[in-house]
């Protein structure tokens, strides 16, 4: 199988390597290491291990900063629904890596240049080499690139849930005394406030934790949601 030169995905990424070595390592699939039996040749399993931590990373701070209300259950569902096999595939896609990944006869004839498995993991690795060759600043920029598209297109469908409507509307369908929201404190400096909310609502109470009041009201009608229908099973 053809493969283009390394230095053209340098030019779709944007970042010239300083070590290429990084760079080949990164494309280098064990199915091509393991038929090659080259002593020595390393494939891009160990990049992949410190790419997923390294994207991981990178998503976590553009999430932190570009939706500064949502707490760790919101940022971490949100985070699920970016970094995944499904995405990275698709950002692994939009680089054409399936071209340069370098891969055994067996995976080649099974078409493994397309597999999103080892598409995702070769876009890790290749985070990885950039990590370690130019820095943290260097792979933010390329991940960041990618990454926000996904988060604006994304965020409607993993935003934070109306649980306040939700909780309502189950109380309603009871026939049982609505909701009242009462914030009992605020803690930390102006600028990093949180807001701590008590929900009662009948025999149920929940206290919510927020960056405002809005999130905190929400956080609680989530809890007292999930009391309401943990008894209403049991």
């Amino acid at each position: 199988m053809f493969h283009p030169s390394p230095s053209e995905l340098e030019k779709k990424l944007g970042y010239s390597f300083t070590d290429p070595a990084l760079l080949e390592e990164s494309l280098r699939h064990s199915s091509y290491v393991n038929e090659m039996q080259t002593k020595g040749l390393p494939d891009n399993e160990r990049l992949e291990f410190l790419g997923d931590a390294v994207v991981n990373l990178i998503t976590s701070h553009l999430l932190m900063m570009y939706y500064p209300d949502f707490n760790e259950g919101h940022l971490s569902r949100m985070r699920a629904h970016l970094v995944n096999e499904f995405q990275l595939s698709n950002i692994a896609g939009e680089l054409g890596l399936g071209e340069y990944v370098q891969l055994g006869k067996g995976e080649s004839l099974s078409n493994g240049s397309k597999k999103p498995s080892i598409l995702a993991n070769t876009f890790e690795a290749l985070m990885a080499a950039v990590y370690l060759d130019g820095g943290y600043s260097c792979v933010f920029q390329i991940v960041s690139c990618y990454m926000k598209p996904l988060m604006e297109a994304n965020a409607p469908s993993v935003s934070v849930q109306d649980f306040k409507s939700k909780f309502q509307e189950l109380i309603q369908s009871t026939q049982g005394p609505m909701p009242n929201y009462t914030v009992t404190a605020e803690t930390g400096p102006d600028h990093d406030k949180m807001f701590i909310v008590q929900l009662t609502c009948g025999d149920i109470q929940a206290k919510g934790f927020g960056k405002s009041k809005k999130n905190a009201e929400q956080d609680a009608a989530r809890k007292a949601f999930d009391i309401f229908t943990k008894h209403a099973s049991s």
